[in-house]
Formats: C-alpha cells, sequence, structure tokens
C-alpha cells in the first residue's frame, strides 16, 4: 500500500515559479512509476509529467520546457514549475503505478490517470495574470 502527500501549491503570478512535493509513505519502493497530474474546474484530469522505473522522464507538450520532474533518495517527488502562466492553474496530484506492470510503464506513452493505482489528495495552484 502506497500513500501519497503532496505539497508545495500555492498562488503565484504569472512568470513565477512553484517547487510541488510528494512525500511516500507505506510502499516506499523507489522504482514504481509516477507522476503529476492536474484537474482544472470543469476539464479532465490531464498528465503532466511522468518518471518511469528507469529515471526517464517525459511531459506534456503544454508544459515542455517549463516543468521538470524528479525524484531524491528518500523517494521524495518534486515538480518544478517555471514561468508559470494562468493556464497551470488547477488542483495537482501525483499518482504511481504500484501494479505487476510497472516495471514496462514506459515515460514513452501517453501520461493516462487510467494507468495509475494510488494518488495523493492534491495540492492546489493558482497563477494569476
Amino acid at each position: 500500500q502506497v500513500q501519497l502527500v503532496e505539497s508545495g501549491g500555492g498562488s503565484v503570478e504569472a512568470g513565477g515559479s512553484l517547487r510541488l512535493s510528494c512525500v511516500t509513505s507505506g510502499n516506499t519502493y523507489s522504482r514504481y512509476c509516477k507522476a503529476w497530474f492536474r484537474q482544472a474546474p470543469g476539464k479532465e484530469r490531464e498528465g503532466v509529467a511522468i518518471i518511469d522505473s528507469y529515471g526517464r522522464t517525459n511531459y506534456a507538450e503544454s508544459v515542455k520546457g517549463r516543468f521538470t520532474i524528479s525524484k531524491d533518495a528518500k523517494n521524495t517527488l518534486y515538480l518544478q514549475m517555471n514561468s508559470l502562466k494562468s493556464e497551470d492553474t488547477a488542483m495537482y496530484y501525483c499518482a504511481a503505478d504500484t501494479s505487476p506492470r510497472y516495471i514496462a510503464h514506459s515515460a514513452y506513452v501517453p501520461i493516462l490517470p487510467r494507468d495509475f493505482d494510488s494518488w495523493g489528495q492534491g495540492t492546489q495552484v493558482t497563477v494569476s495574470s
């Protein structure tokens, strides 16, 4: 069982930066495929960034060059968000794929909510223009 807790959200002006964190507890196995998602009011949850079991990363086109996903030795997941835009306003969630197929979950496939089975409660990011 994996528990995920996000933090680091807040309100920032356009052009600013935030760093989100996602602490893992319970089963802290470090090689699970993990990702960040976001959901704005009235919109579907969308994949933002992913890091797979081999440390490969990938990003949604809308955040490439601005966001960076990483994790540290304590298995905390991060999302560094720079040059924030008003359209980045959303609730941000971290997620993990802890299914038996996690090792085959590549960073180079679409980042879809249905492929992740553990979720945090989310942290709100609001960007004002």
